[in-house]
């Protein structure tokens, strides 16, 4: 298939990369690093008045109506940058807000475009529990619903004024929409090895009124099969970004430091390895861009899908693990920027399925005739 960008999109691309180049930088990022706080608010602000917090919602949202293939492009480009921003989950709640949710619900869509509102995705849960069959519980309530249960691993869970939640109910899987301040949830933040804000979130019969769930009866579970693709292709599209960064940032080194007289990027060695990176860093692009293509056009694969996960969980891993290595000493010092990009590559890899559980879904979506080859 042809990815080539068209004028529209190369324009989008290229915004992206002055507005997050301007904020970004080695410096920038470790002096973010080192501030305490969650994102940069400042950075935010400018992707805001940009319209890029808009870039997938509809017209009618107030948003520019593009897709999946368009929202990639800003985050692989923060994936490049490493810019601390909650784009992935705003994103994600925006669009399952913008496509399913009632009258209600859009009111926050406003304050999202705007960037005063930040809204999280609860969808991990502990013990590998597969994202589209939630171990939380909602249960009905007279005309209202109780949640209960606990979701781990929320990115910008604790800095958000609202969340959507993934919960079973007795017709099966739903998305809620909770606000963050509801009595009977507790949020402790959490550490993560790569530095993003997380946060724990637990559900003590918290009370919600009967239109919080978002979607009609018999299509709830479709939405959150929906948004859990939606979020592993997010995931994948980023790691792209992060994978290469830390390639072309290798080649760059290697290319200079001078070992046995030579540089080290002479090395048979060293370009064989470098050369397998670049393979994994365009199979990871190649699949990542077929998922988003697919969910732009409505012609979903559950099998691509996975495998676009898949490739971000092991391709990233290889490539990140060979930056260090060709690296040598100086990879693994933690003032020196490549070890960010081993970390963030490390933590986007396992989220919402590693490369084991992918793998295995890629088996049973085939197995099951689930997938189908393109037309």
């Amino acid at each position: 298939m042809d990815f080539t960008l068209t004028d529209d999109q190369q324009a989008l691309r290229d915004l992206a990369v002055r507005i997050l180049d301007d904020a970004t930088g080695d410096e920038a990022i470790r002096a973010f690093a080192d501030s305490g706080r969650p994102y940069d608010a400042a950075l935010w602000k400018t992707l805001a008045e940009a319209g890029m917090l808009g870039l997938a919602l509809s017209a009618e949202a107030g948003g520019l109506g593009l897709g999946m293939v368009e929202l990639g492009l800003l985050l692989e480009e923060q994936g490049r940058t490493l810019a601390p921003l909650p784009l992935t989950p705003v994103a994600l709640a925006a669009w399952a807000i913008d496509a399913h949710g009632n009258a209600a619900h859009k009111k926050w869509l406003e304050a999202i475009l705007s960037g005063a509102a930040i809204l999280a995705v609860a969808i991990e849960e502990v013990g590998g529990v597969d994202p589209c069959d939630p171990a939380v519980t909602a249960a009905a309530d007279g005309d209202g619903w109780r949640l209960g249960g606990v979701k781990v691993a929320v990115p910008y869970g604790a800095e958000a004024q609202a969340l959507l939640v993934t919960a079973r109910t007795a017709d099966g899987p739903a998305l809620f929409l909770v606000d963050a301040g509801a009595d009977g949830l507790a949020v402790e933040p959490q550490r993560s090895t790569s530095g993003e804000p997380q946060a724990m979130l637990r559900f003590d019969g918290v009370r919600l009124a009967g239109d919080a769930v978002l979607g009609p009866a018999g299509g709830r579970a479709a939405i959150v099969a929906a948004l859990v693709q939606r979020a592993q292709v997010a995931l994948a599209l980023r790691q792209v970004g992060v994978a290469a960064e830390a390639l072309r940032r290798t080649a760059d080194y290697s290319s200079g430091r001078i070992q046995f007289g030579k540089p080290l990027g002479s090395m048979q060695a060293v370009q064989q390895r470098a050369a397998d990176a670049f393979i994994d860093v365009e199979a990871m692009r190649s699949t990542a861009l077929l998922a988003a293509w697919q969910i732009d056009a409505g012609r979903v694969q559950p099998a691509d899908i996975a495998a676009a996960k898949y490739w971000a969980a092991i391709g990233g891993h290889r490539v990140v693990h060979a930056a260090q290595h060709l690296h040598g000493g100086i990879g693994a010092d933690i003032t020196y920027p490549i070890h960010r990009y081993f970390l963030t590559a490390t933590a986007i890899g396992e989220a919402l399925g590693g490369a084991a559980p992918m793998l295995a879904a890629i088996g049973d979506a085939v197995a099951s005739g689930r997938t189908e080859p393109l037309a």
